[in-house]
């Protein structure tokens, strides 16, 4: 019986193995995202969203995550930090959140989300046309 489940546990491990080593040869990307918010009510959402994507932390993805918890002032220094570390791309969620990383980075792509606001209306943007490092389903 011992030997049985030696032999199946072998098996398990060598198989869920394979797919691990054959990504780590092929070379796959892992995909760096900052994430930016005033709370982190809706990150949960957001990182499942990712893995139904095939996005998965450990495998193709480094999440950083730097929450404000309600304290505005904080988001400056949180997505100065964030730049720093040279994502992909941030995820800046609530306006204020989106406006902190704008004034932070020129080059990293955002992706809003949840502002509520028109990015153009409240100067986020200057227009929708040649905004190559904005993303999100307010600027279309």
């Amino acid at each position: 019986m011992t030997d049985r489940r030696a032999f199946l546990s072998t098996l398990a491990g060598g198989l869920l193995a394979a797919p691990i080593a054959a990504a780590a040869q092929s070379g796959s990307k892992v995909h760096r995202v900052g994430y930016l918010s005033t709370a982190g009510s809706v990150f949960e959402p957001f990182r499942q969203g990712l893995r139904e994507l095939g996005y998965v932390e450990g495998q193709n993805l480094v999440l950083d995550v730097r929450l404000a918890h309600g304290r505005l002032d904080r988001l400056p220094a949180l997505a100065a930090e964030l730049v720093r570390m040279r994502p992909d791309v941030i995820a800046a969620v609530s306006s204020p959140a989106i406006r902190a990383t704008k004034q932070a980075t020129t080059t990293i792509p955002i992706v809003m989300a949840f502002s509520g606001d028109d990015p153009v209306f409240c100067q986020e943007l200057s227009s929708t046309r040649r905004q190559h490092h904005w993303r999100g389903d307010d600027c279309r």
